[in-house]
């Protein structure tokens, strides 16, 4: 009988067991190659086509962007409005975002509904179009959004930390005017989906409860495309990251808030040290009960959020800290995330705050892998950076085992504030 005298066993979140369910995969007539994660207690689906056609391939600023935001803007038979008629009328959420090195096209909808909307897909990928009126709406709507955003020193601190990482011309660190909208042409972004949408190279991941006949299907609709007919090979672009460390950047005499970026290059996320840095970044910035909100915060009360990141593009990755402050304490709240620093580097973290930020990440760890649609999504990640469960089952591990002599090395070695971009946009 339960003893109801004595309090229950409190199980801390890294003595749970972890894994990652392994997703089905084959390849289509063409060579696409699918993966996919069969789960789930809803009869729904989702479906990602996964291009390389991000804006690492593009030779023209905002031709990546503008072509997959078009892709599904007309074909030679249906417009913009009847693809987004026949989508709802099937009660479906077709999307589609646009990335560095990548470029996607996702599906939602009914596991029933599935085979009445991938014809759709399939003339999408076969015969957009990039109709001349819907790309002058889109330049138009984009220009006033950017227009709106320059006004924003969150906005103009938030590109130019990453042209100062990696260099306004590379692939990380361009960003956009309001001449290179004008400068988009129709014909541009038509050659652009041909080589990397319709020819170009392709991978689905999809998840939920799929359809008995669902490797069927895919090769019905997608296995004859000439996808992967044409061979993106791998482009190299040269970082030029600014000589100049220190930056203060006036964008609004009249603001009361400055937005602040400091960061400095770090390892890829296919290094082995990449999952000790994600440790030490939630320790020192990546949560709510981090020591940047505590102090900076909490304690000095200087903003309302302070948090520090890892980026995860694939070529490069850098260490941000990221905040908004009041225009009189932007200068003090630059030196208490410098202390900050300081005191991970001289001082090992004490036994409950790293058992509180192991919980944290192994918490978050398994709330994303609530349910099919996270599941492939991991895996989506992992393939596309190169790696593979092993990975996943070393980051799992990492969080488990690391210790605090560890992270006061790491932080000796990547914490230090001379190696850090400095940036202060009022």
């Amino acid at each position: 009988m339960l003893n109801r005298s004595e309090a229950p066993h409190i199980k801390d979140a890294v003595e749970y067991k972890i894994g990652l369910k392994k997703p089905d995969q084959f390849k289509l007539d063409n060579g696409v190659e699918v993966y996919n994660v069969q789960a789930g207690t809803e009869e729904v689906v989702q479906i990602e086509w996964v291009f390389k056609a991000g804006n690492w391939f593009e030779e023209k600023k905002l031709i990546a962007s503008a072509a997959n935001f078009l892709i599904k803007n007309g074909t030679s038979n249906k417009s913009a409005f009847e693809i987004n008629e026949f989508v709802d009328f099937y009660g479906a959420y077709l999307n589609r975002s646009c990335y560095n090195e990548t470029a996607v096209v996702s599906l939602h909808c009914l596991t029933k509904q599935l085979e009445h909307i991938l014809p759709l897909v399939q003339e999408i990928f076969l015969d957009a179009t990039m109709p001349e009126d819907e790309l002058l709406i889109y330049k138009q709507n984009m220009k006033q959004r950017l227009a709106v955003n320059l006004k924003k020193c969150d906005f103009i601190a938030g590109r130019k930390i990453d042209a100062l990482l990696f260099g306004e011309k590379h692939p990380y660190g361009v960003y956009s005017e309001m001449d290179d909208y004008d400068a988009i042409q129709q014909d541009e972004l038509i050659r652009y989906y041909q080589s990397y949408y319709k020819n170009g190279h392709c991978t689905i991941f999809s998840a939920g409860i799929l359809p008995a006949k669902y490797q069927q299907l895919l090769n019905k609709y997608f296995g004859q495309l000439p996808f992967n007919k044409n061979q993106v090979t791998n482009v190299s672009h040269p970082m030029f990251p600014s000589t100049q460390k220190k930056w203060n950047i006036l964008n609004d005499p009249d603001g009361v808030q400055g937005a602040i970026r400091i960061a400095r290059p770090c390892p890829l996320p296919s290094d082995p040290v990449f999952p000790k840095l994600q440790v030490l970044n939630v320790l020192f910035g990546g949560f709510f009960g981090s020591r940047l909100m505590a102090n900076i915060r909490e304690d000095k009360g200087y903003t309302y959020g302070i948090y520090s990141y890892l980026m995860n593009h694939i070529h490069a990755s850098a260490i941000l800290i990221s905040t908004e402050a009041g225009r009189d304490v932007c200068e003090a709240t630059v030196k208490e995330v410098y202390h900050e620093m300081e005191q991970l580097r001289n001082k090992e973290v004490g036994k409950d705050e790293l058992l509180l930020v192991k919980n944290y990440l192994i918490g978050t760890l398994l709330g994303d892998l609530d349910g099919p649609f996270h599941i492939i999504g991991r895996w989506k990640n992992l393939i596309l950076h190169g790696m593979d469960e092993s990975h996943f089952n070393y980051y799992v591990n990492t969080i488990k085992t690391i210790e605090a002599k560890e992270l006061k090395n790491l932080a000796e070695k990547y914490l230090n504030p001379e190696e850090f971009y400095e940036l202060v946009v009022v």
